[in-house]
């Protein structure tokens, strides 16, 4: 757990449907994001989530848009590298700004498990692998259950 992080147990969450969108690029990192967003299932319950890949990061918002119709929250995973042309900000921008309106669009959580790094090794210590030192694939699933749960409590 990285310095300033929440320190919350699993709960039970067996009651909400979950879906999870993944990009395909990078696939040992996504590979581990998606593993850490199972163990977070896993351990909260959630025994039946829709897994869901689409190509890349840019193509999260319009798929997890469309999921968020049928589902009480929906953790969205993918990877952003930076290189040498704009491509990385157009990404990243698109990618964040449309899953923040499918998150207020639709009144539901929206795990942000987007990887937005410099370098391939910045991503894979941030995938849930082995020698990684976080999780974000855990970590984005485990905020959108526990979003989840404080809006089902609002209700």
């Amino acid at each position: 757990m990285k310095h300033g992080a929440p320190a919350e147990a699993a709960f039970d969450a067996s009651d909400f449907s979950v879906a999870v969108v993944a990009a395909s690029w990078h696939t040992e990192v996504m590979d581990g994001l998606l593993a850490g967003a199972q163990r977070a299932l896993d351990a909260h319950g959630v025994t039946d989530a829709e897994i869901v890949r689409v190509p890349g990061t840019f193509e999260l918002p319009v798929v997890a848009d469309a999921l968020a119709e049928d589902y009480d929250a929906v953790v969205a995973l993918g990877v952003v590298i930076r290189g040498g042309t704009p491509h990385f900000e157009y990404v990243c921008s698109a990618a964040t700004d449309g899953l923040t309106r499918v998150a207020l669009d639709h009144g539901i959580p929206v795990g942000f498990g987007v990887l937005t790094c410099d370098t391939d090794e910045q991503a894979l210590d941030r995938a849930g692998l082995e020698g990684s030192s976080e999780d974000k694939g855990w970590e984005a699933t485990a905020a959108a259950l526990a979003t989840a749960r404080t809006l089902a409590g609002l209700a």
